[in-house]
């Protein structure tokens, strides 16, 4: 059971870690951990943002937002990526993590970092907390 932001977000991180252990394997960069994109293959960045909460159900919503980065590769390469992702959480419920359906992929531009061609999926969820 997902009792503290803390949880919520190593849930997430978890599922992400495990799938993207999964052939074809692509490195991931997390909030606030060190990390050097790879030379010129595709890469998955992660950011989780909470949002609103009600203190009468301890109900906290969020996103998490997934941009792949590739270079030079076209735009094919970021959409399997979404693809895999999406089926991650779309919908998805797990340690007391509800998701939404999943909105995108969209293309981010500008892109940031350059010169990262990019696109972004997004999912919100609500978790409950103890």
């Amino acid at each position: 059971m997902s009792s503290t932001y803390n949880n919520v977000r190593a849930a997430i991180e978890g599922r992400i870690a495990t799938e993207m252990a999964i052939a074809p394997v692509y490195p991931v960069s997390y909030q606030n951990v060190p990390f050097t994109p790879p030379g010129n293959s595709p890469w998955l960045q992660v950011s989780i943002r909470f949002g609103d909460n009600a203190y009468a159900t301890l109900l906290p919503t969020g996103g998490v937002g997934f941009n792949r980065q590739t270079v030079g590769v076209g735009a094919a390469a970021n959409y399997t990526i979404a693809e895999r992702i999406k089926d991650l959480f779309d919908r998805a419920k797990f340690s007391s993590i509800i998701f939404d359906a999943a909105s995108g992929p969209a293309v981010v531009t500008p892109a940031s970092p350059e010169p990262y061609f990019q696109t972004q999926l997004t999912a919100t969820f609500e978790a409950y907390l103890d």
